[in-house]
């Protein structure tokens, strides 16, 4: 893996960017593109560095912000628009190399090891952002390394329009003096845990025993560990995007919500677009989670791993709810979201018969005994069911996921 050359581009402040590409009398000025600033659930999704300077930032109420910086200019998403910038962004990585692992609309790896045999990395890095910047109005930054997460750590020490190479010999002068929660992978949980070791930077992390970081921190732990240590041996893969894992969706409540029915209305509501997200891409999970958040911001998941697969969304509703009144204190809630996780296609699980859906089954007997015939008279695999067999079969209303991963299913086509 050392003698592997990895870049990994980020483009800077995306969505601000392209809006000031489309209309350059936005250029040089603070925008934020936001939702809806009448809602508390309004908050900044991005921001140009023109806003950030006057400290703007991703995540702040919309509110806020006006009440921070007046002159603030807010623009709603184009999500169209920023669609079609990604791909144009993409098709220029492409022209470079097949080996490009989307991560997000905005950012992705690529391996450029064989091409950096011909011509010095930096080069290519550096004709690569040109271009992007004089094709496209959009300004990006690129990290170049042996591996994924030192790529990612280079692309986010020089923004905007930076190019940086960090080598795992750099890691110990470069990284280490660094506090855990600056580490790639390093969440709030994650660095609080890691705290409540002694282990405050990233440095202490690379030199601490591996036995307690297994006992205390687990897989994950370890993992953090090697990269610490500037380890790393994923490959840039171009098919990793489309595993999904989960499925989702959550809601930021326009008032403080105590009210149970109230409640229990807006999971229904939550689980009917995770149901129909599940169908539109074929899929079935065992595992259903719920998310919540307190109005003082605490943050807390349940989960539960069911025998059987689920994808109806009465099914999925009946297992949240569960798992929401038995964990719910009655405290107010800003934030409610649902889940289902570690899906896989319909076609590709096996559910186990039950007393509660034995008479599901019971109904296919019919359609079971017709394919049997059929396949007698004509040969196996004439007629198939429909689930595993198209990947995005079909898009069902509402069936968006979060718009940053679902825009990769554009990329399905580039591969055929």
């Amino acid at each position: 893996m050392a003698s592997r050359v990895i870049f990994h581009i980020d483009m800077n402040s995306f969505y601000a960017s392209v809006e000031q590409s489309h209309d350059p009398e936005l250029k040089g000025k603070a925008i934020a593109i936001a939702g809806n600033p009448q809602e508390r659930r309004g908050i900044i999704v991005t921001c140009s560095y023109e806003a950030r300077a006057h400290g703007i930032y991703t995540t702040m109420q919309v509110h806020e912000a006006k009440r921070k910086l007046p002159g603030l200019i807010l623009l709603p998403p184009n999500f169209d628009r920023y669609r079609v910038a990604s791909k144009a962004m993409f098709d220029i990585l492409r022209s470079y190399t097949h080996m490009v692992e989307p991560v997000s609309i905005d950012e992705g790896y690529l391996d450029v090891t064989e091409l950096a045999n011909e011509r010095h990395a930096v080069e290519i890095a550096q004709e690569i952002q040109t271009r992007i910047l004089s094709e496209l109005d959009l300004p990006c930054s690129i990290g170049i390394a042996p591996n994924k997460f030192l790529a990612k750590t280079a692309s986010d020490m020089k923004k905007p329009q930076g190019i940086t190479i960090l080598r795992k010999r750099d890691i110990r002068e470069k990284l280490w003096p660094l506090p855990v929660i600056h580490m790639h992978g390093v969440g709030e949980s994650t660095a609080a845990k890691l705290n409540g070791l002694k282990i405050e930077t990233i440095g202490d992390l690379a030199l601490a025993n591996p036995g307690l970081i297994k006992e205390k921190m687990g897989k994950n732990g370890i993992r953090l560990q090697a990269r610490a240590n500037g380890v790393d041996d994923r490959l840039v893969d171009p098919d990793s995007i489309y595993d999904t894992k989960s499925v989702g969706t959550s809601t930021t409540l326009p008032v403080d919500e105590t009210e149970e029915e109230n409640l229990r209305l807006i999971f229904r509501q939550l689980c009917d677009k995770v149901a129909n997200r599940l169908e539109a891409k074929e899929l079935a999970g065992p595992t259903v989670s719920i998310q919540t958040r307190s109005s003082d911001w605490q943050n807390r998941t349940r989960s539960i791993t069911l025998k059987n697969t689920v994808w109806k969304a009465e099914d999925i509703n009946r297992t949240a709810w569960q798992l929401f009144t038995k964990h719910w204190n009655g405290e107010p809630l800003r934030l409610v979201g649902v889940t289902v996780s570690n899906v896989a296609g319909k076609g590709e699980v096996t559910e186990q018969l039950s007393i509660f859906n034995f008479q599901e089954h019971a109904k296919e007997e019919p359609i079971l005994d017709l394919m049997s015939k059929l396949e007698t008279r004509f040969g196996k695999k004439v007629v198939t069911k429909g689930a595993g067999n198209v990947k995005f079969k079909r898009t069902a209303q509402g069936s968006e996921t979060s718009f940053s991963k679902d825009f990769l299913g554009d990329h399905d086509h580039d591969r055929k």
